[in-house]
């Protein structure tokens, strides 16, 4: 157990990790970031799990971009330059700036430092999470034959409904070997309907393009630094700054999608390729997509949505159905392609909960189109409600 390594590559990581790692460096170097494990499906830990958590953890500071990585990302992502990769040669995890707690069967876990550095941890520690909990919990691995011929069978719903999809499965896999095996089918047998993975390791090993732009925390950052009104509004603006319209989808339901929809001007729908939906009924998110476009004068059939809220064939069904001939409709599948082997899927995320900018620590916020996916300090929840009406 201890000799196994789940995480043995830099970039098994999401994209989206590295483009706003890219982004952050050119635009707030100093900023500094706290995240925290929040448990949500209230899962009980077996002993010693943090010890052994930790373990992982700290075989995570041998890992160095190596050379082969460094060209693939050359090749793959052009939009990442050299002096980005060149932070990147340089980089190692510090396992000093995450702080891991157990009490009894609860885990608790921090993580603490320039945001430049720490924004990389979220995914790859939960993958470790994930497959630890299945490991010492004895859940049984899954045989190859079983995860190939569940894995093609959703293939084949997909390709009869001829729908772009994307493997998103990384932070909640139920293990590295069953995600490989996964995207191995994916790339075999996935043409022309299958468009990525975003794991950027898993993508170099099978020669594929990474997919994936921002997450919520580069526009809960931009709302402690500049006010949540206002905050998509800039945390797209300067994301062009950077990226000059590649990686153009924009994440809709940091603080609602009716306050992204004011903060999504002419000028930034029309550059940004599409939206993506992460919360919330999908078919009003759509309409209300298509009537923002329409009401902008821009065509809709021109624009996409990334469809990438718990996703599983019969709901892409219903969502592609609705979207035909209307609006151009992507899917990204997480879990439902890399940990559905009959065990209950674990609902666990980090998330951000500080960001120290203008020399003080600030609590931040998610406020979802649901709920059940708003994140922080229930006081700073209800200002962010208030000051922006909801």
């Amino acid at each position: 157990m201890n000799n196994f390594s789940i995480v043995s590559s830099l970039l098994d990581n999401d994209f989206y990790k590295f483009t706003m790692q890219n982004a952050v460096i050119k635009l707030f170097p100093l900023a500094k970031a706290k995240y925290e494990f929040i448990n949500r499906g209230k899962h009980t830990f077996p002993k010693n799990f943090a010890k052994i958590l930790q373990e992982n953890l700290n075989k995570m500071a041998l890992l160095k971009l190596s050379k082969e990585e460094r060209i693939y990302l050359e090749q793959y992502c052009p939009y990442l330059d050299s002096s980005y990769l060149d932070f990147l040669n340089k980089y190692q995890y510090n396992p000093k700036e995450v702080n891991i707690f157990q009490e009894g069967k609860n885990i608790q876990m921090y993580i603490e430092g320039l945001w430049s550095r720490t924004i990389l941890w979220e995914v790859p520690l939960m993958a470790i999470i994930s497959e630890l909990y299945y490991k010492l919990t004895g859940a049984q691995n899954i045989s190859e034959k079983k995860i190939q011929s569940i894995t093609k069978e959703k293939l084949k719903k997909y390709k009869k409904l001829q729908v772009k999809i994307g493997e998103y499965g990384t932070r909640r896999r139920f293990s590295y070997r069953i995600h490989k095996l996964v995207l191995e089918i994916l790339k075999k047998e996935g043409k022309p309907f299958f468009i990525g993975s975003s794991n950027v390791h898993l993508s170099h090993v099978f020669s594929i393009k990474p997919i994936g732009t921002q997450g919520h925390e580069w526009i809960m950052f931009h709302a402690a630094k500049y006010g949540f009104n206002i905050a998509d509004r800039i945390a797209m603006e300067n994301w062009l700054t950077i990226y000059n319209g590649n990686l153009g989808v924009a994440l809709s339901d940091t603080y609602t999608s009716s306050i992204f929809f004011k903060n999504f001007n002419k000028k930034l729908s029309s550059i940004f390729k599409g939206v993506r939906h992460d919360s919330g009924d999908p078919i009003y998110f759509t309409k209300e997509t298509i009537k923002h476009y329409k009401k902008l004068k821009i065509n809709p059939i021109r624009k996409k949505i990334i469809f990438s809220d718990n996703l599983n064939p019969y709901k892409v069904s219903y969502i592609s159905s609705f979207c035909k001939n209307k609006i151009n409709a992507c899917f990204g599948i997480g879990s439902n392609f890399t940990n559905d082997v009959g065990f209950p899927k674990m609902n666990i995320v980090i998330k951000m909960v500080k960001a120290f900018t203008k020399k003080k620590w600030i609590s931040v916020v998610k406020l979802s189109n649901v709920q059940e996916k708003s994140t922080g300090k229930k006081n700073m929840i209800f200002l962010a409600k208030k000051i922006l009406r909801i």
